[in-house]
């Protein structure tokens, strides 16, 4: 039965993959240490999610899926269980769609928007998961509705509630207040390894007689063994097999739970050993120091 009434319900969501890259100015070899520039960010700072969010919704599914949560709000039960798919409708539907309905408050909701939104497209079907956020004057409550689509037929396969103390906005805000110790060392870290590839990126970028220097900038800020901690529940995370650009990241699942990140700052270390190299053959050209006139 996918009819979950439990409270404990779960979601799921897409996770949002950014990449900042900037393109390397033009001009002749003997100034490029002056016209090179990359801007990169970890941070997700100042996204807007609502409209982030809506990009990946379709609006079809989203206007089905709140118009089958009114019909359970309003005990409207025979015009939804034509819409229940076979996996799921049995006798004693009427009765669970009740207990459904009980999790609703009498009075209208405040606030209604999609927090949480997966869609999985196969040969013959498209299964779509929404997750609404209620907001009512006496409660907050999350509910999920599965559909499938197939043959221009969509059915009902999952209706889940779940009741939450406040906005999911507010439960997984970043904040640096009660923190454990591996959080912020983890956080630390992350910020210690984006400013040491800047750093290296600069010297980079100022370092004379350097053949692909492009090349060696891009590859700078190559980070690989992810080092993630969640930051609601202090859950950690490490991934040998991993690689990113830049070395840092801290970003949320739309509405979910911020995760921070750290990387082996490779890239950085690889190519000050490169430069260490050239600096004992004799390779290296220092930039010119101009004294007091």
């Amino acid at each position: 039965m996918l009819l979950q009434i439990d409270g404990n319900a779960t979601y799921r969501e897409f996770a949002g993959v950014y990449a900042i890259t900037k393109t390397f100015g033009g001009g002749s070899v003997r100034r490029f240490n002056c016209l090179v520039a990359i801007l990169f960010s970890a941070l997700l700072v100042g996204c807007d999610r609502d409209s982030l969010i809506k990009k990946f919704t379709p609006p079809e599914d989203e206007s089905n899926a709140r118009n089958y949560v009114d019909l359970v709000r309003q005990g409207k039960f025979d015009q939804v269980e034509p819409h229940l798919d076979p996996s799921i409708a049995d006798a004693n539907i009427g009765d669970t769609l009740a207990k459904v309905a009980a999790f609703f408050p009498a009075e209208n909701p405040e606030s209604i928007k999609v927090v949480g939104v997966d869609v999985s497209q196969g040969q013959e079907l498209t299964t779509t998961s929404i997750t609404l956020e209620y907001q009512f004057p006496s409660k907050w409550l999350l509910v999920n509705v599965a559909t499938q689509r197939k043959d221009d037929v969509s059915t009902i396969l999952g209706f889940h509630v779940n009741t939450t103390p406040d906005s999911l906005e507010n439960l997984y805000r970043f904040t640096l207040v009660g923190k454990s110790a591996i959080q912020y060392l983890i956080l630390a870290l992350a910020v210690c390894s984006l400013l040491f590839s800047g750093y290296v990126l600069v010297i980079c970028v100022r370092t004379r007689a350097l053949n692909r220097k492009w090349l060696w900038a891009l590859f700078v800020l190559v980070g690989i063994g992810r080092l993630a901690i969640n930051w609601t529940t202090g859950q950690c995370t490490f991934n040998v097999l991993s690689i990113r650009i830049p070395c840092a990241q801290a970003s949320a699942n739309f509405y979910g739970p911020w995760t921070v990140a750290v990387y082996l700052p490779l890239g950085a270390i690889l190519f000050l050993n490169h430069r260490w190299k050239m600096r004992v053959t004799g390779e290296l050209i220092d930039p010119p120091t101009h004294g007091p006139t």
